[in-house]
């Protein structure tokens, strides 16, 4: 809603200045402010920890953003970098294998999974995805294209046979606004006492997220050997918007064909200089994709009778 004022002569644009939204928190890895040699060596190489490897997030002007995580003023940090999901060696990954198959993974490149051994107390799952053999293709109804899935992990039994398989997608938040004059001053080293116009573009939840998770877990449900469904892993602020969206009336499931889990995490508190932020996993839910299909197209959620009306009015 635009504010009311009392202006009656035009205004002066110079004058105006952005709400300060966020300030950086994590920049390429370390907290913004660190000053330690690890800090120092990831920024002078634009260096990606969680990876290892040059950072993949590219601002508008395609220089390297370095930003993995944003603070608003009033609420928590904000992953707003899918690669810092993946630290620890990417154990988000571990983690689903551990729930969906119910077994003690051990993760192997997909296009090597046949040539290694399982160890001792483990099954082999094949892992398909980015630096890790490459996506797959979920194709669509027609021939000329398809959605990608950031990973299929694949249970291999001991005769070299897939077992079952499940998907898993890794998302995290765009960003609006920009924060190019904090990261240069955290470039270069120095103080910067504002907070940059960054905000969060929450409607990707509406526009994009929940309709290609809809599509995606439709599509899996398809597949015989898919019995876990669909893995969707995400910071707790893009968890709390994607319930607030559906509403709070999401059944739990069991995993089965057609469900969906949803995987959330948060980074841990505070660490000394030279050190990285724990990946803290805050919770899981399973459910199904009918479940989640349903509660986007119903009217729930809607703002009260009238709400258009009286902003109309109190804009006049």
């Amino acid at each position: 809603m635009l504010p009311r004022t009392s202006c009656t002569q035009p205004c002066d644009k110079k004058k105006a200045r952005p709400l300060l939204a966020t300030k950086i928190i994590e920049f390429f890895g370390y907290s913004a402010t660190d000053l330690s040699a690890n800090a120092r060596d990831a920024r002078a190489r634009q260096w990606c920890p969680f990876i290892d490897s040059p950072c993949q997030k590219r601002l508008s002007d395609q220089s390297v953003s370095g930003a993995c995580t944003l603070k608003p003023t009033k609420s928590g940090p904000v992953i707003c970098c899918p690669v810092r999901l993946y630290a620890d060696n990417y154990r988000i990954l571990e983690s689903v294998a551990k729930h969906a198959f119910d077994c003690e993974p051990q993760l192997i490149e997909g296009s090597r999974v046949l040539a290694e051994s399982p160890l001792p107390g483990k099954e082999r799952v094949a892992v398909f995805g980015k630096r890790w053999g490459g996506e797959l293709r979920l194709p669509n109804r027609t021939r000329g294209g398809g959605y990608f899935v950031d990973w299929v992990l694949a249970r291999i039994d001991l005769d070299g046979q897939l077992k079952d398989f499940v998907a898993v997608e890794v998302q995290s938040i765009d960003t609006t606004g920009n924060y190019q004059e904090e990261r240069r001053a955290h470039l270069a080293e120095q103080h910067f006492a504002g907070s940059s116009t960054a905000g969060f573009n929450w409607e990707n939840v509406n526009k994009r997220i929940l309709p290609q998770i809809i599509y995606k877990g439709h599509a899996l449900r398809r597949e015989p050997a898919c019995k876990g469904g669909l893995f969707f892993v995400c910071p707790h602020p893009v968890y709390n918007k994607i319930r607030e969206r559906l509403g709070g009336n999401l059944m739990e499931y069991q995993l089965q064909p057609g469900s969906l889990s949803l995987m959330w995490y948060d980074i841990g508190p505070e660490v000394p200089p030279g050190h990285i932020r724990e990946l803290e996993l805050k919770g899981s839910f399973t459910t199904t994709v009918d479940q989640v299909a349903l509660a986007f197209t119903a009217p729930t959620n809607l703002p009260d009778s009238r709400a258009y009306e009286n902003a109309i009015r109190s804009a006049l």
